[in-house]
């Protein structure tokens, strides 16, 4: 049925087509919302120190 040279090369395929296939659920998914997150806290910080430099003027 399977050699042993084709199993290894089975297995090294999953092993790769695996970890791809995490690797787009994380590019996709959690890093948009990471970068969204730092922005919208950059945002808050920005309008945080434009009131506090409005209110020592």
């Amino acid at each position: 049925m399977f050699e042993f040279d084709q199993f290894l090369g089975f297995i090294l395929f999953l092993t790769i087509l695996t970890i791809g296939f995490w690797l787009l659920i994380f590019l996709t998914a959690i890093l948009p919302y990471w970068i969204g997150g730092s922005l919208i806290e950059r945002l808050k910080e920005n309008k945080k120190r434009k009131e506090e430099q409005q209110a020592q003027e």
